[in-house]
This record gives C-alpha cells, structure tokens and sequence, in this order.
C-alpha cells in the first residue's frame, strides 16, 4: 500500500473520532444521575451556592439563581449566576417577579447597583427586596416569573427555601 493511500485511511478513521470526542464544546453533559467513582459510592452533581443560599437551577445547567432569605432583616436576595455557580452574570431587567405559593404572596426584587463591581440597574447580577413578614415566614415555597439571561428567555421557576431553626 503506497502512504498516501495509507494516510487516507487513517484521516477517514481518525477524523470521525475526533470530531465525536471534541464536539461537545464543554457541554459536560451533567446528568443529574449519581456517578459512582472509583470505590463505589454514589456522589451527585451538585454546586455550592456563593452566598449560603439555594440555587435554581435555570435552563438545563445553563445558569443558576440563588436565593438568599435573610430572616433578620426580612430581605430575600437573588444572584444570577453562571451554570456553575461560580460567575456572576449580570442581566438588563431592572427587576425580577417571585410569586410564593406559601405564604400567598407576590414580592419583587428590584436590581441593585453596585459602584465597587460597576453593576448598574440594567447591567447587574443582584437583585433584592426586603419585606416585614418574611422574618416570620416559615418555610418559603414558589417561582421566579420570567428572567431574561443572554437572549435567552426564562419562566416559571419553582423554589423552596427552608426555614431554619435558631
């Protein structure tokens, strides 16, 4: 066989391998199924909230939102944040909507600037809104309306914050 039908041979069974291998463009393709590593045990995927707080997930591990109840004070905060919950990721609405199921009630938290990051109402990753009787809510359960992320649109996010014990 000369080399150049040799390396024919060899582009046509290489190539398809490779783009099979690379194509995935740091996907991860994160199932939410446990993995097990190598002695056995069963581990999750999971990401670590930056703030204390829950994250919700948004789209399919391509952001997060974290949620943070601050009981004392009656503030609940929300951070847009990347799928790994390591970024932040500032947003143009200059508020986001949550409807809580328990208690009954809508709340909404309006953007907050930040002049040591820059943020601005319209180009922040922080929003908030402080109400009096979410410092004896219990436990907090409902959805984030509509989100806009990157041109993406985001609805109906559900939620549940547990109320902690003193």
């Amino acid at each position: 066989m000369n080399p150049i039908s040799l390396l024919r041979i060899l582009l046509l069974t290489l190539v398809p391998l490779l783009a099979i291998g690379c194509g995935r463009s740091h996907d991860h393709a994160h199932d939410k199924a446990a993995k097990d590593d190598a002695h056995g045990h069963s581990h999750g995927h999971a990401h670590t909230a930056p703030h204390g707080g829950q994250l919700v997930e948004v789209g399919d591990h391509q952001f997060n939102v974290e949620l943070v109840l601050d009981r004392e004070t009656g503030r609940l905060a929300a951070y847009v944040l990347d799928g790994h919950a390591e970024n932040f990721v500032r947003i143009v609405q200059p508020a986001i909507e949550v409807r809580l199921k328990e208690p009954t009630r809508g709340l909404l938290l309006t953007a907050v600037a930040n002049p040591a990051t820059g943020e601005t109402v319209g180009n922040t990753s922080q929003f908030e809104a402080t109400a009096p009787w979410l410092k004896s809510a219990g436990d907090v359960a409902g959805e984030i309306g509509r989100l806009e992320i990157r041109g993406a649109t985001f609805s109906a996010l559900s939620f549940s914050l547990q109320a902690t014990k003193p």
